[in-house]
Protein backbone atom coordinates (compact mmCIF):
# COMPACT_ATOMS: atom_id res chain seq x y z
CA UNK A 1 0.00 0.00 0.00
CA UNK A 2 1.57 3.27 -1.19
CA UNK A 3 2.21 6.08 1.75
CA UNK A 4 -0.27 8.33 0.00
CA UNK A 5 -3.38 5.60 0.43
CA UNK A 6 -2.32 5.25 4.30
CA UNK A 7 -2.83 8.50 5.26
CA UNK A 8 -6.65 7.97 4.22
CA UNK A 9 -6.67 4.51 6.12
CA UNK A 10 -8.67 4.15 9.03
CA UNK A 11 -6.42 3.31 11.86
CA UNK A 12 -8.55 0.22 12.66
CA UNK A 13 -7.28 -1.10 10.01
CA UNK A 14 -3.32 -1.67 10.42
CA UNK A 15 -3.20 -4.27 12.40
CA UNK A 16 -4.98 -6.65 9.65
CA UNK A 17 -2.32 -4.66 6.69
CA UNK A 18 0.44 -6.60 4.64
CA UNK A 19 2.94 -4.90 5.05
CA UNK A 20 5.46 -4.83 2.10
CA UNK A 21 8.89 -4.20 1.32
CA UNK A 22 9.85 -1.17 0.11
CA UNK A 23 10.57 2.49 1.23
CA UNK A 24 7.18 3.78 0.39
CA UNK A 25 4.99 1.20 2.84
CA UNK A 26 4.81 1.16 6.46
CA UNK A 27 7.49 -0.23 7.99
CA UNK A 28 8.46 -3.13 10.23
CA UNK A 29 7.82 -0.93 13.63
CA UNK A 30 4.14 -0.57 12.09
CA UNK A 31 3.79 -4.16 11.92
CA UNK A 32 4.92 -4.63 15.65
CA UNK A 33 2.65 -2.01 16.67
CA UNK A 34 -0.17 -3.11 14.64
CA UNK A 35 0.28 -6.69 16.21
CA UNK A 36 0.42 -5.16 19.89
CA UNK A 37 -2.99 -3.62 19.45
CA UNK A 38 -4.36 -6.83 17.95
CA UNK A 39 -3.32 -8.67 21.12
CA UNK A 40 -4.66 -6.56 23.78
CA UNK A 41 -6.98 -3.51 23.21
CA UNK A 42 -5.60 -2.16 27.01
CA UNK A 43 -2.72 -0.41 25.87
CA UNK A 44 0.14 1.76 28.01
CA UNK A 45 0.25 5.23 27.92
CA UNK A 46 3.91 4.60 26.46
CA UNK A 47 2.55 2.75 24.10
CA UNK A 48 -0.33 4.92 22.75
CA UNK A 49 2.32 7.58 22.58
CA UNK A 50 4.42 5.27 20.11
CA UNK A 51 1.73 4.78 17.82
CA UNK A 52 1.14 8.33 18.04
CA UNK A 53 4.24 9.50 17.06
CA UNK A 54 4.80 6.56 14.32
CA UNK A 55 1.57 7.76 12.52
CA UNK A 56 2.22 11.78 12.54
CA UNK A 57 5.50 10.21 10.57
CA UNK A 58 3.13 8.97 8.06
CA UNK A 59 1.68 12.25 8.07
CA UNK A 60 -1.67 11.38 9.51
CA UNK A 61 -3.96 13.95 10.64
CA UNK A 62 -4.50 14.01 14.73
CA UNK A 63 -8.26 13.92 13.48
CA UNK A 64 -7.38 10.71 11.47
CA UNK A 65 -5.30 9.04 14.31
CA UNK A 66 -8.33 10.10 16.71
CA UNK A 67 -10.89 8.45 15.22
CA UNK A 68 -9.27 5.19 14.36
CA UNK A 69 -8.19 4.97 18.00
CA UNK A 70 -11.87 5.63 18.73
CA UNK A 71 -12.78 2.42 16.33
CA UNK A 72 -10.05 0.33 17.83
CA UNK A 73 -9.38 1.02 22.07
CA UNK A 74 -13.07 2.76 22.39
CA UNK A 75 -13.56 3.50 25.96
CA UNK A 76 -9.24 3.45 26.36
CA UNK A 77 -8.86 6.03 23.48
CA UNK A 78 -7.45 9.17 24.37
CA UNK A 79 -9.55 12.26 23.78
CA UNK A 80 -8.79 14.56 20.70
CA UNK A 81 -6.76 16.90 22.53
CA UNK A 82 -4.38 14.45 23.96
CA UNK A 83 -3.72 13.05 20.59
CA UNK A 84 -2.60 16.52 19.53
CA UNK A 85 -0.34 16.81 22.17
CA UNK A 86 1.30 13.09 22.26
CA UNK A 87 2.43 14.24 19.00
CA UNK A 88 5.91 14.84 19.98
CA UNK A 89 9.35 12.71 19.87
CA UNK A 90 9.58 11.31 23.75
CA UNK A 91 7.28 8.60 24.49
CA UNK A 92 8.42 9.26 28.34
CA UNK A 93 7.10 11.89 30.65
CA UNK A 94 8.45 15.24 30.60
CA UNK A 95 10.34 16.16 33.40
CA UNK A 96 8.90 19.12 35.62
CA UNK A 97 11.37 21.47 37.16
CA UNK A 98 10.69 20.77 40.78
CA UNK A 99 8.19 18.17 40.75
CA UNK A 100 9.21 15.65 43.40
CA UNK A 101 9.72 12.21 42.19
CA UNK A 102 7.26 9.74 42.71
CA UNK A 103 9.17 6.56 41.71
CA UNK A 104 10.08 3.85 44.05
CA UNK A 105 14.06 3.01 43.48
CA UNK A 106 16.57 1.65 44.48
CA UNK A 107 18.62 4.88 44.33
CA UNK A 108 15.69 6.81 46.07
CA UNK A 109 15.74 3.71 48.91
CA UNK A 110 19.63 3.98 49.61
CA UNK A 111 19.34 7.46 49.62
CA UNK A 112 16.62 7.56 52.30
CA UNK A 113 18.30 4.90 54.53
CA UNK A 114 21.33 7.27 53.82
CA UNK A 115 19.77 9.99 55.54
CA UNK A 116 17.73 8.21 58.16
CA UNK A 117 20.47 6.65 59.03
CA UNK A 118 22.46 9.97 60.05
CA UNK A 119 19.59 11.26 61.86
CA UNK A 120 16.76 8.91 62.91
CA UNK A 121 15.03 12.20 64.01
CA UNK A 122 14.42 13.15 60.70
CA UNK A 123 10.96 13.75 59.51
CA UNK A 124 9.38 12.94 55.84
CA UNK A 125 9.09 16.66 54.97
CA UNK A 126 12.21 16.97 55.62
CA UNK A 127 13.80 14.06 53.42
CA UNK A 128 11.15 15.40 50.44
CA UNK A 129 12.52 18.84 51.10
CA UNK A 130 16.30 17.44 50.64
CA UNK A 131 15.59 14.83 48.31
CA UNK A 132 12.68 16.42 46.20
CA UNK A 133 11.58 12.64 46.10
CA UNK A 134 7.26 12.99 46.77
CA UNK A 135 6.45 13.05 50.37
CA UNK A 136 3.82 9.90 49.98
CA UNK A 137 6.89 8.25 47.98
CA UNK A 138 9.47 8.62 51.30
CA UNK A 139 6.99 7.25 53.64
CA UNK A 140 6.46 4.34 51.39
CA UNK A 141 9.54 3.68 51.39
CA UNK A 142 10.43 4.06 54.88
CA UNK A 143 7.59 1.61 55.94
CA UNK A 144 7.05 -0.75 53.12
CA UNK A 145 10.67 -1.08 52.00
CA UNK A 146 13.16 0.01 54.92
CA UNK A 147 10.54 -1.95 57.54
CA UNK A 148 11.00 1.36 59.48
CA UNK A 149 8.53 2.86 62.28
CA UNK A 150 8.18 5.81 64.45
CA UNK A 151 8.65 5.31 68.42
CA UNK A 152 8.90 8.26 70.58
CA UNK A 153 10.00 10.58 67.01
CA UNK A 154 12.62 8.24 65.86
CA UNK A 155 12.53 5.84 63.37
CA UNK A 156 13.62 2.36 64.47
CA UNK A 157 12.33 -1.45 62.82
CA UNK A 158 8.78 -2.32 62.89
CA UNK A 159 9.52 -5.61 64.35
CA UNK A 160 13.07 -6.24 66.43
CA UNK A 161 14.79 -9.12 65.76
CA UNK A 162 14.94 -12.34 68.27
CA UNK A 163 18.20 -10.76 68.56
CA UNK A 164 17.37 -7.11 69.21
CA UNK A 165 15.06 -8.02 71.75
CA UNK A 166 17.10 -10.43 74.00
CA UNK A 167 19.36 -7.15 74.04
CA UNK A 168 16.63 -5.00 75.25
CA UNK A 169 15.38 -7.79 77.53
CA UNK A 170 19.01 -8.21 79.40
CA UNK A 171 20.09 -4.80 79.61
CA UNK A 172 16.66 -3.75 81.14
CA UNK A 173 17.08 -6.14 83.65
CA UNK A 174 20.77 -5.37 84.40
CA UNK A 175 20.10 -1.57 84.14
CA UNK A 176 16.75 -2.15 86.84
CA UNK A 177 18.79 -4.40 89.19
CA UNK A 178 21.24 -1.28 89.43
CA UNK A 179 18.26 0.86 89.91
CA UNK A 180 16.48 -0.95 92.97
CA UNK A 181 19.55 -2.02 94.61
CA UNK A 182 19.69 1.50 95.99
CA UNK A 183 16.77 3.88 93.84
CA UNK A 184 17.57 7.31 95.80
CA UNK A 185 21.49 6.91 95.16
CA UNK A 186 20.81 5.86 91.41
CA UNK A 187 18.69 8.65 90.87
CA UNK A 188 21.12 11.37 92.61
CA UNK A 189 24.37 9.78 90.07
CA UNK A 190 22.08 9.71 87.25
CA UNK A 191 22.99 12.21 84.30
CA UNK A 192 21.85 11.87 80.59
CA UNK A 193 21.69 13.28 77.45
CA UNK A 194 20.63 13.46 74.04
CA UNK A 195 20.17 15.70 70.88
CA UNK A 196 16.92 16.78 69.17
CA UNK A 197 16.10 19.67 66.38
CA UNK A 198 15.62 22.93 67.17
CA UNK A 199 12.99 23.75 69.59
CA UNK A 200 13.11 27.85 70.15
CA UNK A 201 12.02 30.78 68.68
CA UNK A 202 12.96 34.65 68.82
CA UNK A 203 11.08 37.87 69.68
CA UNK A 204 10.89 40.52 66.81
CA UNK A 205 9.10 43.54 67.43
CA UNK A 206 6.55 44.46 64.87
CA UNK A 207 7.11 48.20 64.21
CA UNK A 208 3.50 49.15 64.01
CA UNK A 209 2.79 50.15 67.46
CA UNK A 210 -0.92 50.84 67.01
CA UNK A 211 -3.24 52.23 69.98
CA UNK A 212 -0.21 52.18 72.45
CA UNK A 213 0.10 48.94 72.81
CA UNK A 214 3.51 46.70 73.25
CA UNK A 215 4.90 45.60 69.91
CA UNK A 216 3.61 41.78 69.26
CA UNK A 217 6.24 38.92 68.72
CA UNK A 218 7.02 37.47 65.50
CA UNK A 219 7.73 33.91 65.14
CA UNK A 220 11.45 33.09 63.84
CA UNK A 221 13.43 30.10 63.73
CA UNK A 222 16.58 30.05 65.73
CA UNK A 223 19.11 31.52 63.62
CA UNK A 224 21.20 29.07 61.87
CA UNK A 225 21.16 26.79 64.54
CA UNK A 226 19.89 22.67 63.44
CA UNK A 227 20.44 21.07 66.75
CA UNK A 228 20.53 21.33 70.20
CA UNK A 229 22.78 18.90 72.66
CA UNK A 230 20.54 18.63 76.20
CA UNK A 231 22.55 16.95 79.66
CA UNK A 232 20.36 16.77 82.47
CA UNK A 233 19.80 15.04 85.78
CA UNK A 234 16.98 14.70 88.35
CA UNK A 235 17.35 18.31 89.25
CA UNK A 236 17.25 20.12 85.70
CA UNK A 237 19.58 20.67 82.71
CA UNK A 238 23.17 20.90 83.43
CA UNK A 239 24.48 21.64 79.64
CA UNK A 240 22.90 22.99 76.55
CA UNK A 241 24.96 22.62 73.11
CA UNK A 242 23.48 24.25 70.02
CA UNK A 243 25.13 23.31 66.91
CA UNK A 244 25.69 25.80 64.13
CA UNK A 245 24.33 25.09 60.69
CA UNK A 246 26.77 23.12 58.15
CA UNK A 247 28.55 21.60 61.64
CA UNK A 248 27.66 17.30 62.68
CA UNK A 249 28.82 16.35 65.90
CA UNK A 250 32.05 14.46 65.50
CA UNK A 251 33.98 12.12 68.30
CA UNK A 252 36.28 15.43 68.81
CA UNK A 253 33.73 17.53 69.16
CA UNK A 254 31.65 15.48 71.45
CA UNK A 255 34.81 14.93 73.70
CA UNK A 256 34.92 18.47 74.41
CA UNK A 257 31.25 18.52 75.56
CA UNK A 258 31.86 15.79 78.02
CA UNK A 259 34.82 18.31 79.36
CA UNK A 260 32.37 20.87 79.40
CA UNK A 261 29.58 18.85 81.21
CA UNK A 262 31.76 17.73 83.93
CA UNK A 263 32.92 21.82 84.49
CA UNK A 264 29.01 22.48 84.27
CA UNK A 265 28.73 19.43 86.98
CA UNK A 266 31.30 21.38 89.18
CA UNK A 267 29.92 24.48 89.05
CA UNK A 268 25.76 23.45 89.55
CA UNK A 269 26.02 19.85 91.66
CA UNK A 270 29.72 19.64 93.39
CA UNK A 271 28.67 17.35 95.74
CA UNK A 272 28.00 14.71 92.57
CA UNK A 273 31.66 14.50 91.62
CA UNK A 274 31.98 12.98 95.44
CA UNK A 275 30.23 10.06 93.94
CA UNK A 276 30.63 8.12 90.47
CA UNK A 277 28.01 9.46 88.32
CA UNK A 278 26.07 7.29 86.44
CA UNK A 279 25.88 8.68 82.83
CA UNK A 280 23.69 7.61 79.85
CA UNK A 281 23.65 8.46 76.22
CA UNK A 282 22.62 6.60 72.84
CA UNK A 283 24.30 4.52 70.33
CA UNK A 284 25.10 7.52 67.94
CA UNK A 285 28.99 6.56 66.61
CA UNK A 286 30.04 9.61 67.44
CA UNK A 287 29.00 9.17 70.85
CA UNK A 288 30.98 5.41 70.94
CA UNK A 289 34.13 6.82 69.22
CA UNK A 290 37.41 6.32 70.76
CA UNK A 291 37.46 9.76 71.54
CA UNK A 292 34.24 10.07 73.21
CA UNK A 293 35.03 7.08 75.37
CA UNK A 294 38.37 8.15 76.55
CA UNK A 295 36.60 11.34 77.22
CA UNK A 296 33.91 9.39 79.57
CA UNK A 297 36.67 7.64 81.24
CA UNK A 298 38.81 10.65 81.98
CA UNK A 299 35.62 12.29 83.47
CA UNK A 300 34.75 9.91 86.02
CA UNK A 301 31.71 8.28 84.68
CA UNK A 302 30.12 5.37 84.71
CA UNK A 303 28.16 4.87 81.29
CA UNK A 304 25.28 2.88 81.73
CA UNK A 305 24.76 0.72 78.58
CA UNK A 306 21.80 1.48 76.14
CA UNK A 307 20.00 -1.21 74.09
CA UNK A 308 20.16 -0.34 70.26
CA UNK A 309 16.50 0.75 69.23
CA UNK A 310 15.39 2.04 72.45
CA UNK A 311 14.48 5.47 72.46
CA UNK A 312 11.30 4.27 74.52
CA UNK A 313 13.92 3.72 77.67
CA UNK A 314 15.51 6.75 76.77
CA UNK A 315 14.26 9.74 79.17
CA UNK A 316 14.93 12.38 77.16
CA UNK A 317 13.21 10.57 74.06
CA UNK A 318 9.98 9.88 75.89
CA UNK A 319 9.81 12.27 78.51
CA UNK A 320 11.97 15.71 78.25
CA UNK A 321 11.55 16.46 73.75
CA UNK A 322 8.02 15.48 73.75
CA UNK A 323 6.81 17.76 76.60
CA UNK A 324 9.32 21.08 75.58
CA UNK A 325 8.04 20.45 71.95
CA UNK A 326 4.32 20.70 72.82
CA UNK A 327 4.51 23.28 75.52
CA UNK A 328 6.85 25.36 74.02
CA UNK A 329 4.37 25.48 71.14
CA UNK A 330 3.34 29.46 70.10
CA UNK A 331 5.76 30.67 72.61
CA UNK A 332 8.04 33.15 71.89
CA UNK A 333 11.94 33.78 73.61
CA UNK A 334 14.49 36.44 73.17
CA UNK A 335 17.07 34.08 73.79
CA UNK A 336 17.70 30.31 73.31
CA UNK A 337 18.88 29.62 77.27
CA UNK A 338 14.87 31.17 78.31
CA UNK A 339 13.43 27.76 76.60
CA UNK A 340 13.96 25.31 79.33
CA UNK A 341 14.44 27.43 82.44
CA UNK A 342 11.27 29.30 81.59
CA UNK A 343 8.98 26.14 80.98
CA UNK A 344 9.74 23.35 83.15
CA UNK A 345 10.00 22.55 86.79
CA UNK A 346 12.29 20.80 88.76
CA UNK A 347 10.01 17.85 89.79
CA UNK A 348 9.19 17.44 86.10
CA UNK A 349 13.00 15.99 85.22
CA UNK A 350 12.87 13.96 88.60
CA UNK A 351 9.53 12.26 86.86
CA UNK A 352 11.42 11.02 83.54
CA UNK A 353 13.87 9.93 85.55
CA UNK A 354 11.81 7.89 87.94
CA UNK A 355 9.45 6.29 84.84
CA UNK A 356 12.27 4.35 83.63
CA UNK A 357 11.95 1.50 86.39
CA UNK A 358 8.20 1.29 84.78
CA UNK A 359 9.31 1.08 81.49
CA UNK A 360 12.13 -1.16 82.00
CA UNK A 361 10.02 -3.86 83.95
CA UNK A 362 7.40 -3.65 80.92
CA UNK A 363 10.21 -4.36 78.50
CA UNK A 364 11.16 -7.22 80.94
CA UNK A 365 7.64 -8.56 80.63
CA UNK A 366 6.90 -8.12 76.79
CA UNK A 367 10.74 -10.16 76.39
CA UNK A 368 12.38 -7.44 75.42
CA UNK A 369 9.65 -6.09 72.59
CA UNK A 370 8.46 -2.08 72.34
CA UNK A 371 7.15 -0.80 75.82
CA UNK A 372 5.70 1.90 73.33
CA UNK A 373 3.01 1.17 70.26
CA UNK A 374 4.57 1.46 67.37
CA UNK A 375 3.19 3.55 64.28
Amino acid sequence: MAASDMRKTPFAAVPNMEYKRCSSCISGLGALIGDKIQESSKMETNEIRAVIKYLCKKEMSPKEIYEGMMDTLREDAPSYSTVKKMGRISTEDKHRPGRPVESVTQENIDKIHVLVMLDRRMTVRRIEETLGILKTTVDRIMREHLGLGQLSARWVPKLLTPDQKAVRRKLSSDNLALFEANPEEFVNRFVTMDETGPITSHQSPNNNPCNGEPPKAKTVPSAGKVMVSVFWDSEGVLLLDFLNKGQTITGNYYAKLLKQLREAIKEKRREMLSRKIVYHQDNAPSLRSLQAMAAIYDSGFELLPHAPYSPDLAPSDFHLFPHLKKSLSGIHFRSDEEVIDASLETSFFLEGINALENRRKKCIDLKGDYVEKKL
